[in-house]
């Protein structure tokens, strides 16, 4: 076989497609979120980042950079291990338990990224417990979907947020077997929010477990931070909370929250646990920092970043732009065609010094090309003046579709 002609023809595919990736090569500069400096070969020039999930710029955050440098200064960069050889610090334990605070639940498990979490957390659960099924939202993410392949368990996909759905599929379970509910809080294409309570009514109903990813909600929604669930109300209807440290809390890293008993069999059985190396101490020094911050004084910060996405809306919407409807503070643009969002994306970068990443096929639907613009706190007035006068004048030179 051809294996390098086999991988060149798959690329070939993916740019004949519009699908293909380009990373733009970014330099941020602390104290100066959102803007950033672009390299592109030896060149250089200065852009606005509009797409961008360190949500409250908490990665620059001085606590958060205090932590970590203190903590690099104290006892040095790696963990030396996995958690279960030598790679349990005081760091890690710490960041547990102010995890396990923010979603008053009895304990906190770290993982080296949120995707593991899910993949790790999902597969040790429902492969462990016989008969065991697990029925999953449609739009779940990829990480998601991984924990359930690789559980080997029973899966039955319910339609997006269709609870009427979900209980159907319910309903058809033998009422003894194991179910685990899988959903997101916010899902981060569309903008929209999961019916928490309802599916929490379902599961006392069906006797099912609830495993929700606040990945796109913790730090920015409730009095403390700790999610959607947290500001509906039914944390505490909730089995399993994952959530990151990687978004709104601007480090890296991923979790779960739970009963101790819970936490304690995923972490003696989770294979995605058991055979990495933990997370460098100064990490989570920096993450326990921003979990703190953002729990304690971040109220201010969630007001004013949900105005920033209102007004965003307001903006394009006035404009005549074809953003999508969302109840979150995630502001989807229709394209509709791969090729075309990737033209706008390359025209907002280089005539306007504005970052936005094109949103393609797998990350979503073919047809359903968009960008997903992430206000933060931070962005001005005028940075979204010149957002709106860009995207406007790029709609009408490309001939692209307007709002109906």
């Amino acid at each position: 076989m051809d294996y390098e002609g086999f991988f060149s023809d798959a690329i070939d595919k993916l740019k004949s497609e519009g699908n293909y990736r380009i990373f733009a090569e970014l330099e941020r500069h602390v104290g100066d979120f959102p803007h950033a400096t672009r390299h592109a070969g030896d060149d250089t020039d200065e852009i606005t980042v509009w797409c961008s999930n360190d949500y409250l710029g908490m990665g620059q955050h001085p606590d958060v950079l205090n932590a970590m440098k203190d903590t690099v200064d104290m006892v040095g960069a790696g963990s030396g291990g996995t958690r279960n050889i030598s790679g349990t610090t005081h760091q890690h334990v710490v960041l547990e338990r102010e995890l396990s605070e923010l979603h008053k639940k009895e304990s906190a498990l770290l993982f080296t990224s949120g995707y593991v979490a899910n993949d790790a957390a999902l597969s040790t659960l429902a492969g462990n417990m016989p008969g065991c099924v697990l029925l999953s939202d449609e739009y779940n993410h990829a990480s998601m979907i991984a924990g359930v392949r690789h559980s080997g368990a029973e899966k039955r996909i319910f339609k997006h947020n269709d609870v009427e759905d979900l209980e159907r599929l319910l309903s058809d379970i033998e009422p003894h077997r194991p179910k685990i509910i899988v959903f997101e809080s916010v899902y981060s294409m569309d903008g929209d929010i999961s019916p928490i309570g309802e599916i929490c009514d379902l599961a006392d109903k069906y006797g099912a477990m609830t495993y929700i990813d606040e990945v796109h909600a913790v730090g920015m929604y409730g009095p403390r931070g700790g999610g959607v669930a947290e500001r509906d109300g039914q944390m505490d209807r909730i089995t399993v909370v994952q959530g990151t440290l990687a978004k709104a809390f601007g480090v890296i890293g991923g979790y779960i929250a739970a009963s101790q008993k819970l936490i304690d069999f995923v972490r003696s059985n989770a294979s995605g646990f058991i055979f990495t190396t933990s997370l460098p101490p100064a990490v989570a020094a920096a993450a326990a920092a921003s979990v703190r911050h953002v729990r304690d004084n971040g109220q201010e910060k969630r007001e004013l970043h949900q105005e920033r996405a209102a007004t965003l809306k307001r903006l394009l919407a006035d404009a005549g732009l074809p953003v999508m409807p969302s109840v979150s503070h995630i502001v989807p643009i229709m394209v509709g065609d791969p090729v075309l969002c990737k033209q706008v994306t390359d025209d907002l970068m280089d005539r306007y010094g504005i970052y936005v990443q094109p949103i393609n096929y797998p990350t979503v639907p073919k047809g359903t090309e968009r960008l997903r613009l992430t206000p933060s706190p931070i962005h001005s007035d005028d940075d979204m003046d010149r957002l709106v006068k860009a995207l406007t004048e790029i709609w009408s030179r490309l001939e692209l579709k307007w709002a109906a």
